[in-house]
């Protein structure tokens, strides 16, 4: 897709404002801001209410082999409540800041083991500059390398996985787990993090119920083989919420700075889907609408796709919107085109 022409500025308009603000303006009186308290009391109450059941059933099973099953469905509910920290972090629920705050790192320090402060700064740089090759955090070539010129600049890990990164990029979310909860322990050691002290509390407690859970109820292999399992698949549960969004959509360079809803929309795509993929993905198959309305509640983002679609064919921007499996090999075909010149022998 040839990037410059797609944002080649609409023709000028007898109407007043930007063409974002005529779409908020249009999300406003659909009433789509609105707040969803009973919605959220539901959600928060089912997401609790597994969690309870997922550790329970690991205490009724105990010593047995049937206890990864468990640590399977567990691995579902722990991404259950990423989902609702993600939701809390953009203030959704609650209204108040505080209150979000003070949630969000329940469910997400105490609840997850994930450093909330740390990723919600790494979140909110993702969103304001998203696929921007400088400046999304989520475009750095830690491990994969997103475009070309990193793969060409690439050095020791990513070099080396680079040129067949497509093929492990799924094998490797098994490890995503394990580094949410390592990120989210160094971040501790940021002093301008806030709130370190808390965080590295509710950080501390979980460790050592979960581990003490573990290892009190299970002999030791049986404790380290429900670890590997629920970490694990809880990372590619992640990843597979996650990369559909952004993955293999144009990837925005250097002073590249089209206007806001430009840039919310031609760097994601949605994913069709019925309420399955609603609750699994958790509202994030809208990503569109979420990024263009990071704060509206997620059970109105369909109801706000409609209106967003029309209003950017109305204005020439493309909406991408397409299956979850083609989502995903839109994905593995950008990794693959990405690792190109690792693949190419090197100049003798």
């Amino acid at each position: 897709m040839n990037y410059s022409e797609t944002v080649r500025p609409p023709p000028v308009r007898a109407d007043t404002g930007s063409d974002f603000a005529r779409l908020s303006r249009k999300i406003q009186d659909a009433g789509l801001m609105a707040r969803r308290p009973g919605y959220y009391a539901l959600r928060i109450a089912a997401v609790t209410l597994l969690y309870a059941a997922a550790w329970t059933a690991f205490l009724l099973i105990g010593d047995s082999w049937w206890t990864l099953a468990t640590a399977a469905f567990l691995a579902f509910v722990f991404g259950q409540v990423a989902l609702l920290a993600h939701d809390l972090a953009h203030r959704q629920v609650f209204r108040l800041r505080k209150a979000s705050e003070v949630s969000g790192r329940v469910a997400g320090n105490l609840g997850i083991g994930m450093g909330y402060g740390w990723w919600q700064d790494k979140h909110t740089r993702h969103h304001a500059n998203p696929n921007h090759e400088d400046l999304d955090p989520d475009l750095d070539p830690d491990i994969f390398v997103w475009t070309q010129e990193q793969a060409r600049r690439a050095g020791g890990l990513p070099r080396l996985l680079g040129r067949s990164q497509a093929y492990l990029f799924f094998p490797l979310l098994t490890l995503e787990g394990f580094n949410l909860h390592v990120s989210g322990v160094r971040s501790l050691f940021d002093r301008s993090l806030k709130h370190r002290a808390w965080e590295a509390t509710l950080l501390a407690v979980h460790v050592a119920v979960y581990l003490g859970a573990l290892f009190l109820v299970l002999p030791p292999g049986k404790a380290v083989a429900f670890l590997l399992v629920h970490q694990c698949l809880f990372g590619v549960y992640l990843g597979s919420i996650f990369a559909p969004n952004h993955k293999g959509m144009p990837i925005l360079r250097g002073d590249e700075r089209p206007d806001f809803l430009r840039r919310q929309v031609l760097t994601s795509r949605d994913v069709r889907g019925g309420p399955f993929i609603d609750i699994v993905l958790g509202g994030l198959n809208y990503q569109i609408e979420h990024h263009l309305f990071p704060s509206m509640p997620s059970p109105h983002l369909r109801r706000a796709q409609a209106i967003v679609r029309g209003y950017c064919q109305e204005l020439g921007v493309s909406h991408l919107e397409t299956g979850l499996v083609d989502s995903y090999r839109q994905t593995l075909a950008s990794l693959h085109a990405a690792g190109a010149p690792l693949r190419r022998p090197r100049p003798t």
